[in-house]
């Protein structure tokens, strides 16, 4: 059985068994199912295809001598000239002396190493006398921990494929497999632990990126369906005509983007099922708008509505812009973790008897003492910042409220549909008209004192500016302009009734809201910060975004960062002050300088830092996939995600042909009550 313990293959004692947990495998199966992490393939390629800095095998005929050279501690230099295709290529070997002995004048030689286009010259990491077989070699590279090796680890997963290999499953239907063209489960398996070549390769990846997708949107579709049908008896009967009219008095028109969502969440409102919605918009795009006229909506179905947010001036700042939108429309509360005692006490009652009709709050909100008469529509923004349990805590706070998450960091699709598969996503992907973009220039640390003269300008006319540094402290380990430091030089740079303010991630939490409420009433012209300014807050009249060593970001962070400027009528700046080393630094910037657009950006930050850092690994829910990536392989995940929806609509597990599919996702507990 696949399930036996991996002790019962020959040769796996106590010992080696500790060091094969280390890397998660316990069964005969999990160790079948550690694949490599990479491949090396050793091909001889025409001097052309070579790429600059790729790591290449190229054939040749020595011309030279090698000649040795010895530097600083017994360090040496081995090069030598070989010809390839008619043409003289450099080699350099590194501390390898006793190589000079072995390579002689006109013998053929494959050598394998970093190739560098611009000067013709490989460094090499292995040679061998002789020329290259003819089929190329594909070289597998296991993760491993402890005493144990790559060589032991291939061994012992020989030995299991030679006496388990039978026991390996099938699990996609035949039809599937036929229309994809996959190979079956088995040899998909071996392929992928001993590759032939290179089209064999690419088709067991291609087989098991597919399947590794399937099996994640199935458990998505399952989760969501088992969702909708424990959460029946919330259909909200809100009042249409009343919604018109408060639309229609609201300062703006909505855009069309605005419109989709809203009709999409009023959908969902009215729907037996509890709405689980992600709404996604950039900086400035108008999801409060919206959310606005949804708790009305609520409020309208004699229902409650509570809007949480991350920070207490977050959570005031919404209070008063709501207060002025509803007027006398609804009786609105602010509950943060500042109203205390007989305040709180009378807050709490009002909130249970239903005198209170929408709460504006932080986490304070979920509190245990906090219990609503009828929550019928619960919104959480920011909601990357919120655990998973408290979200839970609050969507249970009610009898079933709808739930609608909001975001401002603009969600790749292809992380949409599977960090959040079990969500539906709704997109407001145009800004409101008349919204002046945001000038954004990038420069070098060198010209400092410009940015400064030009933030000095801006102040004189009545404006205000954040500058934003990664670091708190000095750190030994990188060169990067700290906070304290900024803010020193700054104090020393203007005249001291330009007022600084200091804000980092170790003040006190009351201390930063004191240090953004002076900085909103402009008792604070510059504001010297951490990346604590990035959630939410808006002072219309800051003007001016200042980002020091901005390479340092990641492109949806620069962005957000940039939102926090150009919430008012006059022209908002950013500017990026960067000394990038790298190419990907490099990148950065100017796709900031060129587009404002979140989206776009998100895509491309995909692309430049992988999933993985997206959202930061621990609280981003996101899969952890042996084979998939979810950004190269996006089309099989759209595949995946179709072919997984179909199945749960038309009920096909329980289809004689899905049967080993079906067994295979009932062994996950979370979906045997679906599954039932």
């Amino acid at each position: 059985m696949l399930s036996d313990a991996v002790t019962q293959l020959k040769g796996v004692g106590e010992k080696l068994a500790e060091d094969l947990a280390l890397i998660n495998i316990y069964t005969i199966g999990d160790l079948l199912f550690y694949f490599p992490y990479r491949y090396d393939v050793v091909e001889i390629k025409p001097l052309r295809e070579l790429i600059h800095d790729d790591k290449v095998t190229i054939e040749g005929r020595v011309v030279h001598q090698p000649s040795l050279t010895f530097y600083g501690k017994k360090k040496s230099r081995l090069t030598f000239t070989v010809e390839v295709e008619q043409v003289a290529v450099k080699a350099v070997m590194f501390n390898r002396a006793f190589a000079k002995k072995h390579i002689d004048v006109g013998e053929t030689i494959t050598l394998t190493g970093k190739w560098d286009a611009h000067r013709l010259q490989i460094t090499v990491s292995n040679y061998k006398k002789g020329p290259a077989k003819e089929e190329a070699i594909i070289q597998p590279f296991y993760s491993v921990k402890g005493h144990l090796t790559t060589v032991k680890l291939k061994k012992l997963i020989q030995i299991a494929m030679n006496e388990y290999g039978a026991q390996i499953e099938e699990i996609l239907p035949e039809s599937y497999l036929y229309s994809y063209k996959l190979p079956n489960r088995r040899n998909a398996v071996k392929i992928m632990h001993f590759p032939k070549n290179r089209i064999h390769l690419k088709h067991a990846r291609r087989r098991f990126t597919y399947e590794e997708f399937l099996l994640f949107q199935l458990k998505m579709q399952l989760l969501r369906k088992m969702h909708r049908e424990a959460t029946k008896g919330n259909a909200q009967q809100y009042d249409v005509v009343k919604i018109k009219e408060f639309i229609h008095k609201l300062p703006f028109t909505l855009t069309n983007a605005q419109e989709t969502s809203l009709k999409q969440i009023l959908t969902d409102m009215k729907s037996p099922y509890r709405m689980n919605r992600l709404l996604q918009g950039d900086v400035g795009s108008g999801k409060t708008a919206v959310a606005a006229i949804s708790l009305y909506a609520s409020i309208t179905a004699n229902k409650q509505g509570a809007l949480m947010v991350p920070t207490e001036i977050l959570a005031e700042q919404h209070y008063q812009s709501l207060v002025e939108l509803f007027g006398a429309n609804a009786n609105i509360a602010l509950l943060t973790g500042s109203v205390k005692g007989k305040k709180r006490r009378e807050l709490v009652k009002a909130i249970e008897d239903h005198e209170i009709n929408l709460v504006i709050g932080t986490h304070a909100l979920i509190q245990d003492d906090v219990f609503f008469d009828d929550l019928g529509l619960a919104i959480i923004d920011e909601q990357h910042r919120f655990g998973v349990e408290q979200r839970r805590i609050l969507r249970d706070k009610g009898l079933h409220p709808d739930v609608l998450f909001m975001t401002a960091t603009p969600i790749p699709r292809t992380l949409a549909i599977t960090a959040f598969g079990d969500m539906d996503v709704s997109v407001i992907d145009e800004m409101p008209s008349g919204r002046k973009e945001i000038k954004t220039y990038w420069t070098k640390a060198n010209t400092f004192d410009r940015v400064l003269n030009f933030i000095q300008k801006q102040i004189n006319v009545g404006e205000q500016a954040y500058v934003i540094c990664p670091l708190i402290e000095e750190s030994d380990k990188l060169d990067i302009q700290d906070a304290v430091d900024l803010y020193e030089q700054l104090q020393a740079f203007y005249p001291p009734e330009v007022k600084i303010g200091l804000m980092h991630g170790r003040l006190p939490t009351d201390e930063k809201e004191a240090i953004m409420k002076e900085f909103a009433t402009n008792d604070i012209q510059i504001l010297v910060s951490t990346t604590v300014v990035e959630v939410g807050v808006n002072v219309p009249n800051a003007t001016i975004m200042v980002i020091y060593d901005a390479e340092r970001f990641g492109l949806s962070q620069l962005h957000q960062l940039r939102g926090r400027v150009g919430r008012g009528e006059n022209q908002s700046y950013c500017i990026l002050i960067a000394d990038p080393k790298g190419e990907v630094g490099k990148e950065r910037m100017r796709i900031m300088t060129e587009t404002n657009d979140g989206f776009q950006l998100s895509e491309e930050d995909l692309k430049l830092r992988g999933p993985g850092d997206f959202f930061g690994k621990k609280q981003s829910g996101l899969p952890e996939f042996k084979v998939a990536d979810m950004v190269h392989d996006y089309r099989a995940l759209e595949t995946a995600r179709k072919d997984a929806a179909e199945i749960i609509e038309q009920n096909a597990l329980q289809e004689a042909d899905f049967q080993t599919l079906r067994n295979y996702l009932e062994q996950d507990e979370s979906l045997q009550e679906t599954l039932d």
